[in-house]
Parts: structure tokens; C-alpha cells; sequence
């Protein structure tokens, strides 16, 4: 009589699973902070992505959004890392008034697909404080019109997730927040 081993998925196993899966693609290239060097958590869900489809950044958030704007344009599918849902702000001039207007501003002849990630910082064990701490989803699901935002708060739905993202044939780009009280 054997045994049967069930492993439980973990959130952070799952982030794992959907980065690989994502590196498999010939077109995605991840890049942000702590994506090649450690650095913050989201770093530990890309440790096994290939280290030729990363690209290191400083903290520059606004130039990060718009690299990512034109690596899509050159035909990328951008893996944008913001590691606290706080640093994406910064980004929010490239965001709003570009990626999420591209389609309406080319008469819906540019369909780029930008995956950014990021993360509503954890509380627990210890409270980084409101600067690193916030969610925005509600605002952004309100504001953003052609970039589809999606809350990952069950570990069940994260893979799938991820797999619909990548293979959505319309082309439409997503901000995906995840949560990180639960890495």
C-alpha cells in the first residue's frame, strides 16, 4: 500500500508556479525592483525565472511604467514589478493617462498587453505603516477604463488567474494586486 502525499497550495507557491508558467512565454521579460536581486518579497516568487528575462531597476516608478509601455509596443509582454501597491502611485501619470488611454488615443489600433504586479504591503508581523500599507483597488477599478484589475485574495485563484491574463487573445493589460500578508 502506498502513500498518497496531498501538498497544500500556498500563496506564495502558487505566485511561484504562475511566474514560471508566465517565463515559459518567448515574449514576457519581467522587470522592477528586487526582481534579479533580493530585496522584497515579491522577489521570492521569480527566483526561478530565468535571469535573462529580468531587468533590474532603481526606484524610478514613472520611468518603469512607461519602459514597460514600450517594451509592449515593441511586441513584450511586460511582467511590471511594484513591490507595494504605495510605489505604484508614483507611477500613475504613465498608467492613467497612457497605457489605460493607448487604445482610445491609436482608434483602438494599439492593443498592448502590460501584466503589472503589485502588492497591498503587509501588516503583520510587523505594520510597515500607511505609506507602504494602502489599496487602491477600488480607486483604480473606478478610474481605469482599458486596464482590467484584478484583486488575487484566494490562493485557489491565483494560477488561473495568471493563465487567463496570458492568454487573453484581446490584448488588454492588468494590474493584478496581490496581498502580502499572505507570501
Amino acid at each position: 500500500m502506498g502513500i498518497i502525499l496531498i501538498m497544500k497550495k500556498t500563496y506564495k507557491g502558487e505566485l511561484i508556479k504562475s511566474m514560471n508558467y508566465l517565463a515559459k512565454n518567448p515574449r514576457t521579460i519581467f522587470l522592477g525592483q528586487s526582481v534579479i536581486w533580493p530585496g522584497n518579497s515579491m522577489y521570492g516568487t521569480m527566483v526561478d525565472v530565468p535571469k535573462k528575462k529580468k531587468i533590474e531597476l532603481p526606484v524610478f516608478e514613472d520611468m518603469q511604467m512607461g519602459m514597460s509601455i514600450g517594451l509592449a509596443l515593441e511586441g513584450f509582454i511586460p511582467v511590471s514589478c511594484y513591490p507595494r501597491f504605495d510605489f505604484l502611485l508614483l507611477a500613475f501619470n504613465q498608467l492613467i493617462n497612457h497605457l489605460d488611454k493607448i487604445r482610445f488615443m491609436s482608434n483602438n489600433e494599439i492593443k498592448i498587453k502590460v501584466i503589472i504586479r503589485t502588492s497591498i504591503g503587509a501588516k503583520k508581523p510587523l505594520d510597515a505603516g500607511p505609506q507602504h500599507t494602502q489599496d487602491y483597488t477600488d480607486i483604480l477599478k473606478n478610474k481605469l477604463t482599458e486596464i482590467k484589475v484584478i484583486s488575487l485574495n484566494k490562493t485557489k485563484d491565483i494560477y488561473p488567474a495568471y493563465q487567463k491574463i496570458l492568454n487573453d487573445k484581446e490584448n488588454f493589460s492588468y494590474l493584478i494586486v496581490e496581498q502580502g500578508e499572505q507570501y
